[in-house]
C-alpha cells in the first residue's frame, strides 16, 4: 500500500507482536544452546506466550485484509503479497528441516497465514463477512477445534485418526495430538482468530492517526516490515549466539 493508506494502529499492533516474538525466540534459542533450562513445549509460561504472539499476528492479518478490500485493493496486488508469504513459508520449511530434522515445520504460522488469507480475502470480497457474521463464525471455528479433536480421539477409526494426524492433513487442525513440529498453526482454530481481525477492522471504520508518541511511531514503522523482519530475526539471533559461543 502507499504510505497514505497505511493504518498505524494495525502496524503498531503488528510491531508489538514482532518485539514479543523476538524476546520469545531469543529465550527459545538460549534454551536450545543450553543457556536456559525451560520446557517450551509444555510449560504454560511459554505455550501461552506463543498463543498470544500468533493470535496478534493473525488478528493483524485479518484486519489488514478487511482494510485492503475496503480501500479497493485488487487481486493482482493481493497475489503478489501472498506469493511472498508462501515463498517465505517454503524457506521456513527448508531451514527448519536443516535445524530440526525430526520436527521440521510443514504448516507453521506463514503456511497457515497463506492458506487463511485466501479464505478471508475471498469471503470479504463476496461480502460474507459483515455485521456479526465474522464474530460468530470465528467463535464457532475456535470452539470446534477441541470438540472435533476429542470426537476424533474417541469415535473415529484408527485409519482416520492416522490420516488426520499425518502431515498431509494435520493442517486442518482436527488431530488427536499436536504433531512433533517446531511450529504448528492449522486452520482450526486459527482461522477463527483471523476472522475476528477482519471483524475488528470493519467495526472501526474511521481510525484516527496515532498520536505523536515516539514509541508508537517506532512500532508502526516496524510493523510495516513484518515479513522481512520475521525471516531475518532468527538467523540474526542464532548467528549472534553462535558467535558468542565461539569466543
Amino acid at each position: 500500500m502507499p504510505p497514505a493508506t497505511r493504518h498505524d494502529h494495525v502496524d503498531a499492533l503488528r510491531g508489538l507482536a514482532m518485539l514479543w516474538m523476538t524476546a520469545y525466540h531469543f529465550c527459545f534459542d538460549l534454551n536450545h544452546f543450553g543457556y536456559l533450562r525451560q520446557n517450551f513445549y509444555d510449560d504454560p509460561v511459554w505455550t501461552w506466550q506463543r498463543t498470544g504472539i500468533v493470535g496478534l499476528f493473525l488478528l493483524c492479518a485479518g484486519a489488514g485484509q478487511a482494510l485492503a478490500v475496503r480501500q479497493g485493493q485488487g487481486w493482482p496486488r493481493f497475489w503478489r503479497r501472498w506469493a511472498q508469504v508462501a515463498g517465505c513459508a517454503l524457506l521456513v520449511s527448508a531451514g527448519s528441516w536443516w535445524m530440526f530434522p525430526r520436527g521440521w515445520i510443514s504448516f507453521g504460522v506463514l503456511h497457515g497465514m497463506a492458506a487463511m488469507l485466501i479464505v478471508v480475502r475471498w469471503a470479504l470480497v463476496r461480502g460474507w463477512l459483515r455485521g456479526a457474521v465474522p464474530w460468530v463464525a470465528g467463535a464457532l471455528l475456535v470452539l470446534a477445534a477441541p470438540w472435533l479433536g476429542e470426537l476424533l480421539r474417541t469415535q473415529a477409526p484408527p485409519a482416520m485418526q492416522a490420516a488426520l494426524d499425518s502431515r498431509w492433513l494435520n493442517w486442518l487442525g482436527v488431530v488427536t495430538r499436536k504433531p512433533p513440529t517446531e511450529d504448528y498453526v492449522p486452520l482450526l482454530p486459527w482461522l477463527g482468530v483471523m476472522l475476528w481481525g477482519a471483524a475488528l477492522a470493519q467495526r472501526l471504520p474511521a481510525w484516527p492517526r496515532l498520536p505523536g508518541a515516539a514509541g508508537l511511531a517506532v512500532l508502526a514503522v516496524l510493523g510495516r516490515w513484518s515479513l522481512s523482519y520475521y525471516m531475518l530475526h532468527q538467523p540474526v539471533l542464532i548467528g549472534l549466539l553462535l558467535l558468542y559461543k565461539g569466543f
